[in-house]
């Protein structure tokens, strides 16, 4: 039977959140919800300036109350900089260290203040203190599927920086279509061209849809063969620079019921995510 790895991502749900802070305790009783579900990996905070993301600023409080002793699910803290990933490799319940790489100039700067170039740098020194703490780095491909800045974006591009970050040894590379932009057309191809192509490379697929345009987007990616799937419960976060509020997260209940249909192995345990479920519900109001 054929296995796919399902990443619950709550610190992307919350991140956005501005009108009001979500308290530690609700945040790890979400968390630990998610954790009795069977996902993969759950990505659960960030470990990057309070200023920049405030919603964020309790991770480390929130690891403390976070119960892994009946979990297979391992952990991600998403970092931007040296700083972050060198507190994140402190904590050996921590599995991943995400770091997002965008191959838009413009939006590299947006989102992290760093040209590309300092931020291959970045994922330079982020890749030695993995090395060193027994961590494993995820890197995201912002705008992989293409980008609203005018930046050049081919799928030549897109294979280039592949090769250039599987030499600098990432082995999990997250395709991530930032604003939405994506289309099935553009995943299968970019996909079934570089699996193949990469076979010491993990991808996944980290991609924001509308609600009517998730299925198309997950089953291009599916059946180009891509077997690692981000989202989060109802599709809540996502990126704040995209053009419309309907783009959200890929809702993680359709990734399930999509996997369910192709009679695919994701490990889940419906009970305890109907409860999950209801626990974001109190979250997200």
């Amino acid at each position: 039977m054929k296995k796919v790895k399902l990443i619950e991502c709550p610190r992307d749900a919350m991140q956005g959140i501005k009108s009001h802070f979500i308290p530690t305790e609700a945040k790890a009783q979400y968390i630990n919800a998610l954790l009795r579900v069977g996902f993969d990996t759950i990505d659960f905070g960030s470990f990057v300036s309070p200023k920049a993301i405030p919603q964020m600023r309790d991770t480390v409080e929130v690891l403390s109350k976070l119960d892994l002793s009946k979990t297979q699910s391992k952990l991600l803290a998403i970092v931007a900089n040296v700083r972050g990933a060198e507190e994140a490799s402190q904590f050996e319940e921590i599995t991943y260290l995400g770091y997002p790489f965008s191959i838009s100039e413009n939006f590299q700067m947006r989102n992290t203040g760093k040209t590309i170039a300092e931020s291959i740098e970045i994922l330079n020194e982020i890749l030695n203190i993995a090395a060193k703490t027994n961590k494993e780095v995820v890197a995201y491909l912002s705008m992989g599927f293409g980008n609203p800045y005018g930046d050049p974006w081919n799928v030549e591009i897109v294979s280039n920086w592949t090769d250039k970050l599987s030499k600098m040894g990432v082995k999990i590379l997250s395709l991530s279509d930032t604003v939405g932009s994506s289309t099935p057309e553009i995943i299968d191809y970019l996909f079934s061209n570089l699996i193949p192509a990469y076979p010491i490379i993990e991808f996944g697929a980290h991609l924001h849809t509308t609600p009517t345009s998730w299925f198309e987007k997950v089953d291009a990616a599916y059946k180009a063969g891509c077997n690692r799937f981000d989202g989060a419960i109802m599709g809540f976060g996502g990126c704040p620079m995209a053009k419309d509020d309907l783009t959200g997260n890929m809702p993680m209940e359709k990734l399930v019921s999509y996997f369910n249909q192709q009679k695919t192995a994701t490990n889940i345990s419906a009970m305890s995510f109907e409860s999950a479920y209801n626990e974001a519900l109190k979250i997200f109001k």
